[in-house]
């Protein structure tokens, strides 16, 4: 990546007594409230966390190899839980193994504390990454939309690591701005927690021939490989395997999560389609367009050249094409997982409020609508209480391809015929 130092925005929310300070602070009140409420409520052992903690127990008693054996995950889920959730831990070894100091403590306990942590992540992202988001230009709007982006909170209710996901793609970002790309593919490496997209986003980076960013990259993934191993073993880690393949021959099973429940292609295509091809036919289609729209992504990204422009709007534009791109190629999605859209939807936001798209109306109002219904935040509830998430997947993909053609309009060979055709 070229240079980009000068194309970093220097917007801050200033640490005087002013209005941005003052909604960071009534947003860390916000939080931690949520955190403390969540923490006391009855219905805390339904969370997604008392899976991982499930898992982190498995791990902390020495019981590693039977990590995803499904019969001992439900008897320590009743032994623990009056009310248990139906579902199954069905995340990578090495996060049992990272969290497992978590189940020395009481479940409730070890709630709180990583909802504390949730919600300084989520703090700490407001404020880190204000330099590089200028669209809304108001402190007091730019706090609210992260307020209201409902798969945070939804994320930080239910316990799950989306934040931190959110995190990783934003250092990510970062990195690559300034041109470290070896320390932004370490990054990425990281959030192989959820590897279902994290290796598409990857992949954008493979076919771009990205050598310094997969190279980090892959030293993140053998690290925590390794923590794989240490945690189940390779007994463990082929039982890992079977039960990941198990969960994707079975789409319709609700203890792993239903296929109509998912805003991906995967999801969608099962949707529109389950009743009437068999699953062999279904991965073929899914796997398919997955490629299609990642290779896309990766070969729209790479015609922007290396010119020093495309660290502008453009590179942002291509970035939060790349993140809706990974999520709609990934499996296995619930609301939760929306979480790192909400760097993509500031990027585009950003992006779309420059000189060169808005002359094209359709682009700019087929990507507002996106934004709007994104951070309509009944729309998630309602969906999910309906099992039609999947309906989601045709907006995620227009916000991919408005990202994609903005950049195109915005990039260095679109802005020199543009001035071309001033000068004429």
């Amino acid at each position: 990546m070229p240079n980009s130092n000068a194309a970093v925005q220097t917007r801050r929310i200033d640490l005087g007594l002013n209005e941005g300070t003052l909604g960071l602070f009534a947003a860390a009140i916000l939080l931690v409230g949520a955190a403390v409420w969540s923490a006391r409520g009855p219905n805390v052992e339904k969370t997604d966390f008392s899976l991982t903690y499930v898992g982190a127990r498995i791990v902390h008693q020495g019981l590693g190899a039977k990590l995803y054996d499904i019969t001992l995950q439900k008897q320590i889920l009743n032994s623990l839980f009056a009310h248990p959730n139906p579902l199954l831990f069905e995340h990578p070894p090495f996060e049992a193994l990272l969290l497992s100091p978590l189940a020395a403590l009481p479940f409730r306990t070890a709630y709180l504390i990583w909802g504390l942590f949730n919600a300084a992540v989520w703090l700490a992202l407001m404020w880190l990454l204000r330099p590089y988001l200028s669209a809304p230009r108001e402190d007091l709007g730019y706090l609210s939309l992260w307020l209201l982006f409902a798969p945070l909170m939804v994320a930080l209710y239910q316990g799950q690591p989306s934040l931190l996901l959110l995190a990783i793609y934003s250092i990510t970002f970062t990195n690559l701005k300034h041109s470290n790309e070896f320390t932004a593919g370490i990054c990425l490496g990281l959030g192989l927690f959820r590897f279902q997209f994290v290796l598409p986003f990857a992949f954008i980076f493979l076919i771009q021939k990205k050598w310094r960013f997969m190279g980090g990259f892959t030293l993140s993934a053998v690290l925590l490989c390794l923590l794989s191993l240490v945690a189940v073993g390779w007994s463990g880690v082929v039982s890992y395997v079977r039960f990941l393949w198990t969960i994707g021959n079975n789409p319709q099973n609700l203890s792993y999560g239903s296929g109509v429940d998912m805003p991906t292609i995967h999801g969608f295509v099962y949707a529109m389609l389950g009743k009437s091809i068999g699953h062999t036919g279904l991965m073929v289609i899914v796997a398919l367009f997955s490629l299609l729209l990642l290779v896309a992504v990766a070969v729209r990204w790479q015609s922007l050249g290396d010119d020093s422009s495309q660290c502008g709007s453009a590179f942002n534009l291509m970035f939060a094409a790349a993140i809706a791109a990974s999520l709609l190629a990934g499996s296995h999605m619930f609301t939760h997982d929306f979480s790192p859209l909400m760097l993509a939807m500031f990027l585009a936001a950003a992006g779309f409020s420059g000189s060169a798209v808005p002359a094209h109306r359709a682009l700019r109002l087929a990507m507002k609508f996106t934004l709007v219904l994104f951070w309509f935040f009944p729309v998630y509830f309602l969906f999910v209480a309906w099992h039609c998430l999947y309906l989601m997947c045709p907006v995620l993909l227009l916000f991919a391809y408005s990202a994609l053609l903005g950049a195109k309009y915005l990039g260095p060979h679109w802005q020199a015929e543009v001035e071309c055709v001033t000068a004429g």
